[in-house]
């Protein structure tokens, strides 16, 4: 018996699962990479003492404990109305006062939102919230 060789076949390329990983790559890569600008000059800034002739707002920091009392600049409040914290933002609020709202994370959300309201009241547009950063 005689066989014959059978010509080798062509393999074939099957490109479309090629692109398919190509593109998820391209997706990938475009979603995790940051861009940042970079700047053409290299520039070094003047130096100057703003902190000396720069005039600070008033700030006015409300303290909110973890059972719902307040304190204005470290003076303890005995009522825990909207209108005994407004009273007591009118006597220390000035033009361009910041309002530091400064709560214990554990401090019930009507209490900050009390004195939220009393800022609106007394015209306090400037509220900033007081936080730690990041590790404890």
């Amino acid at each position: 018996m005689k066989f014959r060789p059978h010509p080798p076949e062509e393999p074939e390329v099957n490109l479309i699962p090629f692109i398919d990983v190509l593109l998820v790559i391209l997706i990938f890569l475009m979603l995790t990479t940051t861009y940042s600008k970079f700047t053409e000059l290299q520039v070094t800034l003047p130096v100057a003492d703003a902190d000396a002739s720069r005039e600070r707002p008033k700030e006015i920091v409300v303290a909110v404990a973890a059972d719902g009392r307040y304190a204005v600049n470290r003076q303890p409040l005995e009522a825990r109305s909207v209108d005994a914290v407004a009273r007591a933002l009118r006597a220390l609020a000035g033009k361009d006062s910041v309002l530091i709202i400064s709560a214990d994370a554990t401090a019930p959300v009507q209490a900050v939102v009390t004195v939220m309201d009393a800022a609106r009241r007394e015209g306090l547009t400037q509220i900033t919230f007081a936080a730690q950063s990041g590790g404890r």
